[in-house]
């Protein structure tokens, strides 16, 4: 855990009796969190940090967009390849400019967007419902159609979506990463790296140490 102090004794993970404690109040606030959603969490984050979430974000993504797509693009072999096809698909809508960053982001970081992003098609579909379930954290985006825009942008956190009707998934993750900062949860093993860039180079927060993943990141954005 990001802080030692809530760690649990006699507990093989350190935090196993917390996490369930976790989703049952997550899943309590649900539809709490429908009504309130954003505000509420950009407030508890002002409160915590004394910046505002979602335009920060926002801003800091645009900021770091041009050198992030700079070091993409030169990327070399298989993960070079599919990220160029990712910046290939940018074009001038903002918000899809915005999730194509994202993902690359965490195809750069040796992840795979589809581990923060899944799409669904039926959000009310067994298979769907099961694979929410099994959902650590990440973002889901439904269509009715193939190809068609988003019909729904939501955020799911062990198992419970937490929040829907998000604009964008650059908001969703915003909303995301806001949630992990404010409850002090550990970030994901396969979202880690993409957490933590997020936390401390677009957003600048607890930026001292960094892994060496994002050291390197760092560096090359910086050249």
């Amino acid at each position: 855990m990001r802080h030692q102090c809530l760690q649990e004794k006699d507990s093989a993970t350190g935090y196993g009796e917390w996490k369930t404690s976790l989703k049952y109040k997550l899943s309590n606030y649900r539809t709490h969190l429908r009504k309130v959603g954003c505000p509420e969490i950009n407030a508890e984050f002002r409160r915590i940090t004394t910046m505002p979430l979602q335009s920060r974000f926002l801003s800091q993504l645009d900021l770091h967009s041009a050198n992030l797509l700079r070091v993409f693009v030169k990327r070399s072999g298989q993960q070079g390849k599919m990220l160029r096809d990712i910046v290939a698909m940018m074009t001038d809508d903002v918000d899809a400019g915005r999730e194509c960053i994202i993902k690359g982001l965490c195809m750069y970081l040796n992840g795979d967007p589809k581990d923060l992003v899944q799409e669904y098609m039926d959000m009310t579909e067994g298979n769907t419902l099961s694979a929410i379930e099994r959902t650590v954290a990440g973002i889901y985006v439904a269509r009715q159609t193939p190809g068609s825009n988003y019909s729904d942008v939501g955020v799911i956190l062990e198992g419970v979506v937490v929040l829907r009707d998000l604009e964008n998934v650059a908001l969703a993750t915003a909303m995301l990463f806001g949630f992990f900062y404010i409850l002090n949860m550990r970030y994901p093993s396969k979202l880690h790296y993409t957490l933590e860039v997020i936390q401390k180079i677009i957003m600048e927060l607890d930026a001292a140490d960094l892994s060496r993943k994002a050291q390197s990141l760092t560096s090359k954005v910086d050249q």
